[in-house]
């Protein structure tokens, strides 16, 4: 019988405080370094929860963009994009160089994640940005996407990444939360969802067609309101089914 081991992670620090209660759950967390939101305050606290849960630490740089909260594309100079993304790694990486914890994982926030999935100039400029990281942290990166790519091709470190409470368009690029059935927000879906994911290796597209995808770790967000039902439920679940979490 095949048992599966799967890291599970969650975008965090983003002002809904309820870290203490997610990181019994997860395995890596990402952590937002201000650019979408987040500050020093913010990210002290959540690298020493996530210390004290041993739970993996993940910059997520984001478009500067507060006012948005990075879920809107931006055009940039690409210096000016490249030293705010290289700003808000730097300010994680010290705070927890200052609590003596690694930083695991890079994980590009919103709406630049799915951009750096289809645009291969701005995929590159972020890979430059982040070359200094190249050879100890990885990076996550969207399943057969432009980034991915790229990355592997230029000897980075990837961890493809999947998403258990996002539906997806039958291109495999998630759907809008500008719409309705963004979010997958009831427990048993999520599990279901997953499920499909980990042993199947194919997901559930909006338009009921299952697609080929693999990953190696699966986003649940931290700002979802049924985040700790999500996570307490398919933590539960998931051993039935011979699937662990990694710690």
């Amino acid at each position: 019988m095949k048992i599966y081991s799967i890291d599970i992670n969650c975008d965090v620090g983003e002002g809904v405080a309820n870290e203490a209660q997610l990181f019994p759950y997860i395995s890596s967390c990402n952590i937002a370094c201000g650019g979408h939101t987040g500050d020093r305050d913010s990210m002290i606290t959540t690298v020493r929860l996530a210390k004290r849960y041993g739970v993996g630490i993940g910059a997520h740089p984001s478009y500067p963009d507060k006012e948005n909260f990075g879920r809107k594309s931006l055009s940039m100079d690409a210096t000016e994009l490249s030293q705010s993304i290289a700003s808000q790694i730097g300010a994680l990486e010290f705070i927890c160089s200052g609590e003596v914890v690694a930083l695991g994982h890079i994980k590009p926030h919103g709406a630049l994640y799915n951009d750096l999935a289809k645009n291969e100039e701005l995929a590159q400029l972020f890979l430059e940005t982040i070359e200094p990281y190249k050879n100890k942290l990885n990076l996550f990166v969207p399943f057969n996407s432009v980034i991915e790519r790229l990355a592997l091709k230029q000897g980075f470190k990837i961890m493809v990444e999947a998403f258990a409470d996002r539906n997806y368009n039958e291109d495999l690029s998630l759907v809008s939360r500008s719409l309705p059935n963004a979010l997958i927000t009831k427990p048993v879906e999520v599990l279901e969802h997953v499920l499909h994911m980990v042993t199947e290796h194919k997901v559930r597209t909006v338009a009921n067609t299952f697609n080929g995808i693999k990953a190696d770790t699966y986003c649940i967000h931290g700002d979802t309101p049924e985040a700790l039902q999500i996570l307490t439920y398919i933590s539960k679940e998931l051993p039935k089914h011979h699937i662990a979490l990694k710690k």
